[in-house]
């Protein structure tokens, strides 16, 4: 099983938008650009709204026979570990591994100096196809990697050594993911990270490194675009020598998550994989659930009182609700409205508060962010919320499809 060059991580936190999403993968289809879709959901988003694996499968295969899609699709079992990898073999084909929790651990002198001799021969300057500078890799650098990344590797060979006993080899996609750990990595340990992995025959298909900047969720990039554009381009040259340097899979590559709204950015992406010819695999997950959010607010009625006490209850939980997702939030809680006053607002002022459009005034980045990490309080609300997603399923359904389409898969590839 190989990724095609081009997928897109649709996530769903309730699992009512899978024919909504998959629209917009066909229409990108249909003006040249062949993505193919990947359902993602975590273990950290099943334990939140009480869902499982299996539903995020059959949400899938119903919008795939609905929609009469005949192309490649994946189901992601994403932010996996070793303990909770299990409940997903069954139904996934795409596995994220992510080691954030590793990194930054010290291995044994004995480990490091192994690491040292194993790739002594890139000591010197070392120089990659693509990048101007030449890098200088000396013996203390790699004790460093081995470090801040050793322990990490050994993790996914655990991990992914138990989906190969219980899939088989190649009946399914691994990704690596490093993105929510403290510290970003930069080109030259990314090769060294590869080069860890390729030796522990790892056959990565898709890595997520944590980039500079923040990719924080649900709103713009935060950070120096230059300096990103520098490092993106770098990683990818990287990947393409590590698949003829080390002899990984000739489709790897780079993976962005939080990567929903970072409108900013995606003329950096489109412009470095069109140059390299690389491919692509971009996640975002929250996204389409603040899209359910909106038209609920847009509907009125019922549908904005639950949006109303989404949110009122979103700020009398916040530590609870952000915990789990300090790394990846920008939440400035003195621009968070009160939730007295909140009560009040029309459906308008609801929804331009929530909708990422940079040009309205009323936009609120931190409003949308902590609504966000508030799916926990919809999935409280049990039948109520659920049955406002099917009462006001035409709003709700077409807002999705047109922020994958338009905002997202169209802004990515220039169209």
């Amino acid at each position: 099983m190989r990724i095609e060059k081009y997928s897109f991580g649709i996530g769903d936190r309730f699992g009512k938008e899978g024919e909504a999403q998959l629209e917009a993968i066909q229409e990108i289809n249909k003006l040249g650009i062949p993505v193919v879709p990947v359902w993602n959901k975590s273990n950290r988003e099943h334990t939140i709204v009480k869902t499982n694996p299996m539903a995020v499968l059959e949400e899938a295969k119903k919008a795939v026979a609905a929609k009469g899609w005949n192309n490649s699709y994946y189901v992601d079992a994403d932010h996996i570990g070793l303990a909770t990898v299990e409940e997903f073999i069954n139904y996934s084909n795409f596995f994220t591994i992510d080691v954030a929790n590793f990194i930054r651990k010290p291995v044994s002198e004995t480990k490091k100096d192994e690491f040292v001799n194993r790739h002594a021969k890139y000591t010197g300057a070392l120089k990659i196809p693509g990048i101007q500078e030449e890098f200088e890799v000396t013996k203390a650098y790699l004790e460093r990697i081995a470090d801040n990344y050793m322990l990490a590797v050994q993790e996914v060979k655990k991990i992914y050594s138990h989906i190969v006993e219980k899939k088989g080899k190649n009946n399914f996609i691994p990704e690596v993911s490093m993105d929510e750990c403290e510290i970003a990595q930069t080109p030259l340990e990314l090769f060294f990270i590869l080069a860890e992995l390729k030796y522990e025959g790892i056959n990565v298909q898709t890595i997520a490194p944590k980039f500079t900047g923040l990719f924080a969720k649900g709103v713009d990039y935060i950070g120096d675009i230059k300096r990103l554009t520098t490092e993106f381009e770098q990683d990818v040259a990287v990947i393409q020598f590590a698949v003829k340097e080390l002899g990984l899979p000739e489709n790897l590559k780079l993976s962005v998550h939080s990567g929903s709204d970072k409108f900013s950015i995606y003329p950096v992406i489109r412009e470095t994989i069109k140059k390299y010819n690389a491919g692509i695999h971009l996640k975002t997950a929250g996204t389409t659930w603040l899209e359910e959010v909106i038209g609920l607010a847009q509907a009125g009625g019922e549908g904005l009182q639950i949006a109303k006490e989404i949110y009122q209850q979103s700020v009398e939980r916040f530590d609870e609700l952000t915990s789990q997702y300090i790394t990846v939030l920008n939440i400035n809680p003195a621009e968070l409205p009160l939730p007295e006053k909140v009560q009040h607002w029309t459906s308008k002022q609801f929804s331009d508060a929530l909708t990422h459009d940079k040009n309205c005034p009323d936009f609120n980045p931190s409003f949308r962010q902590l609504i966000h990490v508030g799916y926990k309080i919809a999935g409280e609300m049990g039948s109520t919320f659920q049955n406002a997603l099917e009462t006001y399923r035409e709003k709700i359904a077409t807002n999705v499809k047109y922020n994958i389409l338009d905002r997202h898969l169209k802004m990515l590839f220039g169209i």
